[in-house]
């Protein structure tokens, strides 16, 4: 998709977002602050001196938690887009997993549960010897299968 079609604060937040991680800003930040911190003596610590700066650290975070928050809402409805259409395509991935970022908590925390416990019983699995591991694993057949594994970095 083309960058022309995005609207004109999507193109702003990207440019923003992009802008705020770079060394260069971050850089800009610093002597913006250590000059103000140097002015103090000048305008005499005085409460006109330290408006400056809370006004315009204030205004700035204020903006920047929008700019983050949308970011964050692009990527991750990307990142779901992305997830989904690996469910989609893989044979073996079940459909009905598309989309839970729709569901509420109560029903989220109960297909959790059912795959804490196949985590668990999988675990139940895993048998340690001294040359290794040994993983008891299902075939696309369901027939046990075992696995072995060397253990140690050679």
């Amino acid at each position: 998709m083309s960058t022309n079609h995005l609207s004109w604060f999507t193109r702003a937040a990207k440019w923003a977002s992009r802008a705020a991680g770079r060394p260069s800003t971050f850089i800009a930040a610093l002597a913006i602050i250590l000059l103000w911190a140097i002015t103090g003596p000048l305008f005499h610590f005085s409460d006109t001196w330290q408006l400056v700066i809370n006004t315009g650290t204030t205004i700035i975070t204020f903006l920047m938690v929008f700019l983050i928050q949308n970011t964050q809402n692009r990527d991750t409805d990307a990142l779901q887009i992305k997830l989904d259409e690996l469910l989609r395509a893989v044979d073996a991935a079940k459909n009905t997993m598309i989309d839970l970022e729709e569901l509420d908590d109560e029903e989220l925390e109960a297909i959790r549960e059912d795959y804490l416990k196949l985590a668990r019983k999988a675990r139940t699995k895993v048998k340690r010897g001294k040359d290794g591991v040994a993983i008891e694993v299902e075939d696309r057949d369901g027939k046990p299968q075992t696995v072995k594994k060397k253990s140690g970095g050679k």
